[in-house]
């Protein structure tokens, strides 16, 4: 689980830093965080949490807004990066099942092939999770960053006022709202089956494995 969960979040993290870099913002590249070191980007309890829950966070890559060729209209373009690039890393993810599979009739490479397997799918969880929510449109999810660049200048300042709140707004809806039960796993699921296909029962079964200990 540690291997694929680390380079979910540290990808996670250096797309937003690239991403603002690129428009204009030097500010991660000059505190070294656009690297695939997980070390620069580790959070003591994100990481924990992975491995208590079954998905977690990184240390948020700092973004001076203001740096930006078009602060308003480009900070869109950096929110979208995180999400996308948990997408792409699924979609590697999906890939890798499949040449796994095709391995598998060769006995010789089982020792290989059955650890490909699971960090496949587990890859293929997490990186879709980190993806749904962090779309969630809460500051300072990376969906309510997306809101805020999507909304007049007046709204998206009141939003971002709740930035300080967001993980407990989002904490709230999770545990104390049927918004895990009814939005975010379904969705999670209907991705992963989409990407994984007839090796989805291989995902399930690590699912199954992180939510029954």
């Amino acid at each position: 689980m540690l291997l694929p969960a680390l380079l979910a979040v540290t990808v996670h993290e250096l797309a937003h830093g690239y991403t603002a870099d690129r428009l204009g913002d030097p500010t991660a590249r000059l505190l070294n965080r656009l690297t695939l070191n997980p070390l620069r980007h580790l959070d003591l309890f994100g990481t924990l949490a992975v491995l208590l829950v079954g998905f977690g966070w990184a240390k948020p890559v700092p973004v001076n807004p203001s740096n930006l060729r078009n602060p308003h209209r480009h900070m869109l373009w950096v929110a979208l990066s995180g999400p996308s690039a948990n997408l792409l890393l699924a979609l590697v993810s999906a890939l890798l099942l499949r040449v796994a599979g095709w391995l598998g009739p060769v006995a010789v490479l089982g020792f290989i092939v059955r650890p490909m397997v699971l960090m496949a799918a587990f890859s293929l969880y997490i990186n879709v999770i980190l993806a749904v929510i962090n779309m969630v449109p809460v500051p300072p999810l990376d969906g309510g960053r997306v809101l805020a660049a999507l909304l007049p200048s007046r709204w998206a300042k009141r939003l971002l006022k709740l930035e300080p709140f967001g993980f407990f707004l989002v904490l709230g809806l999770i545990l104390f709202t049927r918004t895990w039960s009814v939005v975010i796993a379904p969705l999670v699921l209907s991705v992963v089956s989409f990407l994984a296909g007839s090796y989805t029962p291989v995902v399930q079964e690590v699912i199954h494995f992180l939510f029954s200990r």
